[in-house]
């Protein structure tokens, strides 16, 4: 199995939208890919309270290597990597086999 965990810092503001309605709507769009891409067995996104660490977090598992390389290049991942690219300023990423 592996882990894929994601911390981003958000811009104040981007697309029209402040950096907690950006927050809410990567979360729901990284979630919802669970059930829709084969190998992605968990997604969970959380919202820091701590003022001095990252804005938010993905914590994700896949079946195996495979089947993170498939959810990286699938077009429903492809689509909400595309929007949070838009919205955030620092991105951090650490993959581990479990």
């Amino acid at each position: 199995m592996v882990r894929h965990i994601v911390l981003w810092n958000l811009k104040e503001t981007a697309e029209g939208k402040t950096k907690a309605e950006n927050a809410a709507i990567i979360k729901e769009r990284l979630e919802a890919l669970v059930g829709r891409i084969d190998g992605l067995l968990k997604a969970e996104v959380t919202v820091n309270y701590n003022p001095k660490g990252m804005d938010l977090c993905l914590y994700s598992e896949f079946a195996d290597k495979a089947a993170q390389e498939h959810y990286q290049s699938h077009p429903l991942h492809q689509a909400v990597r595309e929007y949070v690219h838009k919205v955030i300023e620092t991105r951090v990423v650490h993959d581990s086999e479990i």
